[in-house]
């Protein structure tokens, strides 16, 4: 089977000169698929530090100069696969992923905005950090992290800094750093596009029970996202078997809070091969201050008298207050200040495949556009949802 090259989606890769990892890694993550190729220009990074010299190695006209090298080979997508950003900081990589952008006339990105990416995707606020990298690096890089809302709760450094010798770390060694950083945390990232970790992720994830971010995997389904090649890539762990679907229903629970102007939406869905039940939410969008539900996962979801209600009737719950029965549980409001609802199931061959709700911290009259929202976001779920349970029953 040859490549179409008339119709495979090109990626563009800005890659650290010394890296000998990710180029390796990203072709064996595409494995066999024939829509995609892989496309490399190299920049001069030998060096990781927090030092000006270090610094200057990541320099905006080189960066451009190798987007335009690439913008030659007509690619869809360019990308920065470099971790920098995470101690030079968010702003920097986005400014530099819209100069690249507008250089290269595609979307850009970098390894930092695809985990931070990836990070609210699955809702990850605590994080641990496997790195190769010196100390202060990796304290600046919990700084950064913070201030974009993802605590560093543990974190490992292997005290290098010279940039091929981290391609030259057993992964052995990159597994031994995940799981001291795994207890307490969301997920674990292991942070270093010349580190082997994407060939670990699927099994330190089954031993662990947490997603494993790797950067090159990280960085290679960004990049598949921006191009729309969202094809799952299985074998590698959670966000390129999963992502691609969580980060769909993710938006949808987005635009569901803009077009309602509510406190908070989640979704929760059973689809068992995309390791999605219904008692942990699959999505979730919050407006600032409200706190995040997303981890509760104490109560039986379907024994619930809302969702009982909902399994019974299959038509919009909504509720300007909860004076009357279905009554939700009393948590919902001592716990997470919630005093108005509305919940709308999601159906899939006749099946309550689970259910969008919408928070209200305060009583309120819904409005007719308010219901529509939702109509129209549990038919998005629906669209989403219904092939993948079909797939999964057939396994």
């Amino acid at each position: 089977m040859t490549i179409d090259h008339q119709q495979a989606v090109r990626l563009g890769m800005i890659t650290p000169s010394s890296n000998t990892c990710l180029e390796p890694m990203t072709y064996r993550l595409l494995g066999d698929r024939r829509d995609v190729t892989a496309h490399f220009a190299r920049l001069p990074v030998t060096r990781i530090g927090l030092d000006s010299g270090a610094a200057a190695q990541f320099d905006e006209a080189a960066m451009l100069a190798a987007a335009a090298q690439l913008s030659d080979a007509k690619v869809d997508v360019v990308v920065w696969n470099g971790t920098a950003g995470s101690w030079l900081g968010v702003e920097h990589d986005s400014a530099l992923a819209a100069k690249v952008a507008d250089a290269a006339g595609v979307p850009a990105t970098t390894s930092t905005l695809a985990m931070l990416a990836a990070c609210r995707v699955y809702g990850i606020s605590r994080l641990g950090l496997a790195t190769p990298y010196l100390a202060d690096v990796n304290a600046r890089i919990a700084e950064v992290y913070a201030g974009e809302g993802v605590e560093v709760v543990a974190e490992s450094h292997l005290g290098i800094e010279d940039n091929d010798a981290f391609g030259r770390v057993p992964p052995a060694d990159v597994a031994d750093q995940v799981r001291k950083v795994a207890e307490d945390a969301h997920a674990c990232a292991v942070l270093c596009t010349n580190v082997h970790g994407a060939e670990l992720a699927a099994d330190l994830e089954s031993g662990l029970g947490v997603p494993v971010l790797d950067s090159v995997a990280a960085t290679l389904w960004h990049a598949l996202s921006l191009a729309g090649a969202r094809a799952s890539v299985p074998g590698f762990g959670t966000l390129l078997r999963d992502g691609f679907v969580r980060a769909r229903l993710q938006t949808v629970c987005e635009e569901l809070l803009a077009a309602t102007s509510a406190d908070r939406t989640t979704l929760r869905v059973d689809v068992p091969a995309h390791d999605l039940q219904v008692d942990l939410t699959a999505a979730e969008a919050l407006r600032p201050g409200t706190r995040s539900i997303r981890r509760e996962g104490s109560l039986d979801q379907r024994r619930l008298n809302t969702v009982e209600w909902l399994e019974v009737h299959r038509i919009d719950l909504v509720q300007p207050d909860f004076h009357e029965d279905p009554h939700p549980p009393q948590a919902l409001i001592d716990v997470y200040g919630v005093h108005a609802q509305m919940l709308g199931p999601v159906q899939c061959d006749g099946d309550m495949t689970g259910w969008l709700s919408v928070h209200s911290l305060a009583e309120r009259p819904w409005r007719e556009q308010d219901i529509a929202a939702l109509d129209a976001a549990r038919a998005q779920v629906e669209e989403i949802v219904a092939p993948l349970v079909r797939k999964g029953s057939q396994a």
